[in-house]
């Protein structure tokens, strides 16, 4: 049998998809990932989420299941013992599995034994103070403009330290040491997944400076109304109190988060470096790729949201390198994929045959025939139905008064208005159709209005495309509603 390849899974939070130099974004500094690309890489640039919030999202590409599967809509409903998570299948292929980043994937009190042989903590704690959730000085009085704009800025070191240190760099520093110190007799799984780009936006030097503001592209504009527009956007809107904040202040907001992916491209580099020294470079397949993306000044307002389903937050980067032995066209697909196609792919590139129904599609084949044909669409859901108090979030720390953070979105999750609304995302090429239980669906025609600003869903015109899309929607609950054991049960 091959030898297995090393895996790495590099996963940061809250990457948009738009933000990489080599997808012809003028502001964005990921020298580390362009040069992948160019040379023994393929980026996705059509790679879709399956919800566009963190839990809901791993839980599906760890799985290969949608969140309607088996119900994993929120970030407290986490992967239970009976369900299937990559990980620890590669635990159970002989793989030795080290994990170091954030969770949100199984409950904190799991056997986390049973998904890895290693969840690393560094000994170098860093500062609690280091992350910016916990040290937010930065956001000013409760009734300022700057009090849920997640904006932090410049960061320094503290005093007395030479560098900003925080838990994405002692857990970077842990995967290069294990690297270096691998088991000689086991294929490693080194998965990552760091806190980095999620907001608050906040980088320190030189990657706060690094960007040059005058590159970074046009954001979506509020067009002075929210007709057509999902209920949950403009109560964000509202809440967020960020509607006297000028074009100058949105593109520092803006190239701040630029300067915090140009750190984690960075420590991507670091971690490249390691497996090259190490000599398994060659032997190594890398993922690269984020669980959802972020508004970060588009339609005016901040972060990301549960049921709502712009490109912002649900397109999102993904690039592989498979082993130096697999055949590679390197350079950039825009063929449709989704984040649950990485399972299926690692297995195929493991030779592991799945032992439950999964509805992920192996990339390989697109990995030397960049133009061959994927999906036809990709889905992404979220929200709730009204009466589901248990998928409210309200426990949520942020919830319990306006001084949270995530207050505007939280509160407006404990309501049984319509802005919760459960919803589905049905997106072609062409088209992008929405589907909500308790308000408009919408329909947008992505030729004519790629940032989504326009519904036309009440548009005569395009009648015979939006049935079409049901339909198609139809079809994609039909084929993924359930999924059957495949061991059988003793009948006599």
């Amino acid at each position: 049998m091959a030898k297995k390849p090393h895996i790495i899974i590099f996963n940061p939070d809250q990457w948009r998809g738009d933000v990489m130099g080599h997808l012809n974004n003028p502001a964005a500094i990921t020298p580390n990932l362009d040069k992948m690309v160019e040379e023994d890489g393929v980026s996705f640039s059509s790679a879709f989420c399956q919800n566009p919030v963190c839990t809901p999202s791993r839980c599906s590409f760890m799985s290969g299941w949608y969140p309607h599967v088996r119900g994993h809509r929120t970030i407290y409903h986490m992967m239970q013992p009976d369900e299937p998570v990559l990980l620890r299948t590669l635990k159970q292929n002989d793989y030795y599995v080290w994990w170091g980043g954030k969770n949100d994937l199984i409950p904190s009190d799991a056997n986390f034994d049973e998904y890895c042989d290693e969840k690393y903590e560094p000994e170098n704690m860093p500062r609690k103070e280091s992350n910016l959730h916990f040290n937010n000085t930065w956001r000013g009085e409760p009734d300022g403009r700057n009090y849920y704009s997640f904006y932090a800025g410049k960061i320094e070191p503290f005093p007395g330290d030479e560098i900003f240190y925080d838990k994405d760099w002692a857990y970077v520093y842990g995967a290069i040491d294990k690297i270096k110190n691998a088991p000689e007799d086991q294929p490693l799984c080194i998965y990552l997944p760091l806190m980095y780009p999620h907001p608050p936006y906040g980088v320190e030097e030189p990657w706060y400076s690094m960007i040059d503001r005058e590159k970074i592209p046009e954001r979506v504009k509020h067009p002075g109304h929210w007709e057509g527009k999902p209920s949950m956007l403009k109560g964000i809107h509202e809440r967020q109190n960020m509607q006297s904040w000028t074009e100058e202040e949105w593109i520092e907001l803006r190239a701040t988060y630029y300067g915090m992916c140009a750190r984690v491209d960075h420590q991507f580099g670091m971690v490249m470096d390691a497996l090259k020294e190490a000599g398994i470079y060659d032997d190594t397949a890398v993922f690269f790729f984020s669980d959802h993306g972020d508004y970060t000044g588009d339609f005016s307002i901040v972060e990301k949201n549960q049921n709502t389903f712009e490109d912002p937050i649900t397109n999102v980067p993904l690039i592989i390198k498979p082993p130096a032995s697999y055949p590679l066209n390197a350079g950039i697909c825009d063929s449709l994929v989704e984040l649950i196609d990485i399972p299926a792919t690692i297995e195929e590139m493991v030779g592991i045959t799945p032992s439950h129904t999964h509805f992920g599609k192996s990339l390989i084949p697109l990995l030397h025939d960049r133009d061959k044909h994927h999906r036809d669409a990709v889905f992404c859901e979220g929200g709730r139905l009204h009466g589901e108090t248990h998928c409210m979030e309200a426990n949520a720390t942020s919830h319990g008064s306006k001084t949270g953070l995530y207050w505007p979105r939280l509160d407006l999750q404990t309501q049984e208005g319509p802005e919760h609304t459960k919803a589905v995302m049905c997106r072609t090429k062409e088209f992008k159709y929405v589907s909500r239980l308790y308000e408009k669906d919408e329909l947008y025609d992505l030729r004519n209005d790629p940032n989504e600003v326009n519904n036309c869903i009440d548009d005569p015109n395009l009648t015979e495309e939006l049935m079409s899309l049901k339909e198609r929607l139809l079809r994609f609950y039909l084929e993924t509603s359930d999924v059957v054991r495949h061991e059988l049960d003793k009948r006599f």
